[in-house]
């Protein structure tokens, strides 16, 4: 069997993934490039008697960038392991586009340009001259609808029949894109564009931005946090019936009852919390994210905030990242590759920990709910929700509020300027969205926390059931924080949960109440009434719950982030300050509070 190497390049947004996910279905897995911090999607597929490998590269505006995504492209295409290029183009953005394919034509001539999004320039009235475009570009040019398939069998036999042998030319081909922009497109309606430009004035101006911002983000948050209890409380129930077969095939084996109480009670139980309370949130919050980003709004997101970035001494483009970090600091992180500049990829990544992820949400809301709204009778859900938003805004500025330190003294310099583009707003395809958001965002970050959370499972139940003078170690830990704890309005068992919560900040909670009931294994509560209870009992008072509320927002990073942070800047320096900056603005902030109550 033939084979052949293609690779897809094109503009960021003009459907590229949508064509590879197309051509490769499921035949595709995810990387990082040699010696990068970039990932790579590559994918193979079979037709007639070859075998094609696609190589989805980062989208990119042409091949002189700077930024990591982007200097992979062109150090890509420019190593000529690819037999052909793929150049994939917006039919309704066709000027822009074709600066990326007069810098790919002046090195090579192997390449296919594939006009994608043509349903959708007939609807604006645009309307490309695809014999023309080959006339004067010299080389295959299809139409392609990608979404409906439309154009793809076309694709294919393209691809298979291309000449692979072809020479490439001794010269470059010189093109020039306005005209063949003017020579090849027509455009019948006065502005195409006409609509998105109607909802951009809304969507971006200074009196709708921000409030159309704050309510899609509690949308979002409210339909994660509503729509997870469900799947949580399922995979709870499975876990627990999983969990009854294998202690009962533990328990008649060989093994001693420490040891299957150690897997079971420690490790089993700690990853079963981990991922019931981990997969339903991030499986929800990532589509609706990508749902967003399909429909052209997080764009129109970084610019609102581009300014207040700006005077911070910060990137426009750390207004996105710090929206995933809302679903998963880890993947927040991760995302801060899109900022092209090292210092303010730095500080993206510095204080993404500083808005909240879906995991330290349910501690956040049990205590709105037990000890700040807890006596209402009407409007408790709209108090409440309040109240969350409240917390969230004040993340948000802290997050300015570091940025712009970060910028005046260890990370000096003068903010970058970027083009923004804000494309075409577009219905999102809902299919391709949640598979790609579960396999490249949900799947990728719990594998990640459960590599963590094991060793944490057998960490918290040694310390829980070894006894040292008749007293557990965990019960020793929590005596020797408790001075501490007390000055900054909390206990040692609170610290104790935060410092052993390092593998994922949904344990906190069950640590707390597993220190407070000596159970000696992680303990889940049945209802707020039962955890309020317990919590009172405790000696918790409003304040107590503020500062848990304060801890929770600001301390250091989960070791899910922690080790993504220190994959991406390759640092323990800059994985320490990650980790110390929000923990000692936390401390000061419960300090200052129980030091004025």
């Amino acid at each position: 069997m033939y084979k052949k190497t293609i690779a897809l390049v094109g503009n960021p947004n003009v459907g590229k993934s949508t064509v590879f996910n197309m051509l490769t279905g499921m035949h595709q897995h995810t990387g990082n490039w040699s010696g990068k911090t970039v990932s790579n999607a590559s994918g193979t597929m079979t037709y007639k008697d070859f075998l094609f490998e696609f190589i989805d590269l980062p989208g990119t505006y042409s091949l002189n960038s700077s930024s990591p995504d982007e200097k992979v492209t062109s150090d890509y295409i420019y190593s000529g392991s690819a037999d052909l290029l793929l150049i994939i183009a917006d039919a309704t953005c066709m000027q822009r586009n074709l600066l990326l394919v007069r810098d790919i034509l002046a090195y090579t001539d192997k390449a296919i340009l594939c006009i994608n999004l043509m349903d959708e320039a007939t609807k604006k009235g645009i309307s490309p001259d695809v014999d023309k475009l080959r006339e004067m570009l010299h080389i295959p040019v299809l139409p392609l609808a990608a979404r409906s398939g439309t154009g793809l069998d076309e694709l294919k036999e393209a691809l298979f029949s291309y000449d692979n042998d072809r020479i490439r030319a001794a010269s470059s081909i010189n093109i020039d894109p306005e005209k063949v922009y003017s020579e090849c497109v027509t455009i019948s309606q006065d502005e195409p564009h006409s609509i998105d430009r109607k909802i951009d004035r809304i969507v971006t101006s200074k009196k709708f931005g921000f409030p159309i911002m704050l309510l899609l983000l509690a949308l979002i948050f409210w339909l994660t946090m509503t729509g997870a209890n469900y799947p949580s409380a399922a995979l709870s129930t499975f876990f627990g019936f999983i969990e009854e077969k294998l202690r009962f095939i533990l328990e008649d084996s060989f093994l001693p009852k420490q040891a299957v109480s150690l897997l079971m009670d420690g490790i089993y139980t700690t990853l079963a919390w981990v991922i019931s309370v981990m997969l339903p949130p991030m499986a929800i919050f990532f589509p609706l994210f990508t749902l967003l980003e399909d429909f052209g709004y997080l764009p129109r997101v970084a610019f609102n905030l581009d300014s207040a970035l700006r005077k911070c001494g910060a990137h426009g483009k750390q207004s996105l990242t710090m929206c995933m970090g809302f679903g998963c600091n880890a993947c927040g992180v991760m995302g801060c590759r899109i900022i092209d500049s090292p210092r303010e990829r730095l500080i993206a990544i510095i204080t993404n920990n500083f808005v909240p992820c879906n995991g330290r949400f349910p501690t956040l809301i049990a205590m709105i709910l037990i000890f700040f709204t807890a006596g209402m009778t009407s409007f408790k859900s709209l108090a409440s929700g309040i109240l969350l938003t409240l917390f969230i805004i004040i993340g948000i500025l802290m997050t300015l509020a570091v940025s712009k330190l970060l910028s005046v003294t260890l990370l000096k310099g003068v903010p970058s300027s970027f083009v923004l583009e804000l494309p075409p707003y577009r219905m999102p395809q809902i299919g391709s969205v949640i598979v790609r958001s579960v396999l490249d965002r949900t799947l990728f970050v719990l594998g990640r926390a459960v590599v963590v959370a094991a060793p944490a499972g057998l960490i918290i139940w040694l310390l829980a059931n070894i006894d040292v003078g008749g007293i557990s170690i965990l019960d020793r830990f929590t005596d020797f924080l408790d001075p501490f704890g007390t000055l900054i309005g909390v206990d040692g068992v609170i610290l104790a949960a935060f410092i052993l919560g390092f593998p994922a900040n949904e344990i906190v909670i069950p640590i707390i109440l597993m220190c407070y009931m000596s159970t000696g294994m992680l303990t889940d509560y049945s209802s707020l009434t039962e955890l309020s209870d317990v919590l009172t009992a405790c000696g918790w008072t409003p304040v107590t719950a503020l500062c848990v509320m304060i801890l929770c927002l600001f301390h250091f990073p989960c070791g899910t982030t922690c080790l993504t942070i220190k994959k991406e800047t390759g640092s323990l320096k800059w994985t320490a300050l990650s980790a110390a900056l929000p923990t000692i603005i936390g401390i000061t902030l419960c300090f200052l509070i129980n030091l004025i109550e």
